[in-house]
């Protein structure tokens, strides 16, 4: 149901033939004989300055919506809150399944490389392994040959080989 619309001064409502009806800037409605009747740029109920506009089909949907019954309204706006709602979850899920496939994406990159650090590790602790198990003749022997001139003699470098006692099944004895 709209809410019925009377002028605020002589409390007259519309009625044929109808005389024209307007809404001050301060929020008053007045018909058109009394306007005439009153100030220029004046509201006769409250005495500020102010501007009139004339009510009609052709006027803002803001202004419309004041004379509109609020189930009308209430209908009206629901059905665009409903609309913004639904908007804003199809969005919001978009932006949280994109998040959800970073991460995923992420979690993997941190998988590879904490199994590659791993590796490392493993290698670093073979490695100091065979470090410290070398004893430390063999681990210098080059280190008197770049002392010396010359190259070392035969024997000192027959000495500083390695010799397996045991021969391998490959070699030919």
């Amino acid at each position: 149901m709209a809410v019925p619309v009377f002028c605020n001064s002589c409390l007259c409502e519309p009625r044929n033939p109808t005389p024209r009806f307007s809404i001050t800037n301060c929020g008053h409605v007045f018909c058109e004989i009394c306007l005439q009747k009153g100030k220029k740029d004046e509201c006769l109920v409250c005495r500020t300055p102010c501007r009139t506009l004339v009510l009609s089909k052709q006027i803002s949907p803001d202004i419309q919506s004041l004379f509109m019954g609020i189930d009308v309204l209430c209908k009206q706006y629901s059905k665009e809150i409903s609309q913004v709602s639904e908007f804003q979850e199809r969005h919001r899920k978009h932006l949280l399944t994109y998040h959800k496939q970073k991460i995923a994406k992420l979690e993997e990159s941190l998988k590879k490389v904490t199994q590659q650090m791993q590796q490392m590790q493993c290698y670093v602790l073979i490695l100091n392994f065979l470090i410290t198990s070398v004893p430390s003749r063999k681990r210098n022997v080059y280190s008197s040959y770049s002392l010396h001139s010359s190259r070392p003699s035969t024997s000192e470098t027959v000495e500083a080989m390695e010799v397996d006692p045991i021969p391998s099944p490959m070699r030919k004895v």
